[in-house]
């Protein structure tokens, strides 16, 4: 929960000039008092199984509007996001949108790191969730949503995208804490292993059991 608080102050912006009509918070289950910062925030607070496919496809289920702006809570958008949000809207009615990427930590792994996913996201076609996912209501349902999976999800759902990406001009800073806790070499080497197993048809589930363990040691 501690860095929900600075994801949803960044997001006063859209509230205040009317580009957000809603904000959903959608938890798996934790009791860090989630619910009662939703409330404080305004937010309307839906709880479901874990798993972050499950729980954006929550928030998506609840949604009424046209547009939808998807952010991990340790994300937090740089001022001046919701112009390159409008503009997209505006112009991109049929793709979707991600922000570039900046890990929250000084020095020049991090922006080696943050840089590198920045190029994997235009030449590949490959943004994470860290970097947010901006798309037409009907554009969603189109691709069938978020896949209910525990890992990958975000992969999943941008290959479906294919063709159908654009990146905004703003600035998506995401917490770097996994990255100081397991290595700034061994944690994006495990994440290709992982991107890698994944992409040769490996089960998602099974992935997310790996991941759990190698994370707990």
């Amino acid at each position: 929960m501690q860095s929900l608080g600075p994801c949803l102050a960044a997001l006063t912006e859209g509230l205040e000039d009317g580009l957000i009509a809603a904000l959903i918070i959608s938890d798996g289950g934790s009791t860090d008092g989630v619910g009662a910062l939703a409330d404080a925030a305004g937010a309307k607070f839906i709880s479901g199984p874990a798993g972050r496919g499950q729980q954006l496809g929550a928030g998506a289920a609840e949604s009424r509007s046209a547009w939808m702006l998807f952010l991990h809570a340790d994300t937090i958008l740089a001022p001046g996001w919701s112009i390159a949000v409008r503009k997209h809207i505006a112009s991109s009615a049929n793709k979707a949108g991600y922000f570039q990427l900046k890990l929250e930590a000084p020095g020049l792994a991090a922006r080696i790191i943050a840089g590198g996913a920045n190029l994997r996201s235009r030449w590949f076609g490959l943004p994470y969730g860290d970097q947010g996912l901006l798309i037409s209501r009907a554009l969603y349902d189109e691709i069938g949503g978020y896949p209910a999976q525990s890992l990958m999800e975000d992969v999943a759902i941008v290959r479906r995208l294919r063709g159908r990406l654009a990146a905004m001009p703003a600035i998506a800073a995401t917490s770097a804490a996994r990255y100081q806790r397991d290595g700034w070499l061994r944690r994006p080497a495990r994440n290709l292993w992982l991107l890698s197993r994944y992409l040769l048809g490996a089960d998602p589930e099974k992935l997310a059991a790996a991941y759990r363990a190698s994370s707990a040691n």
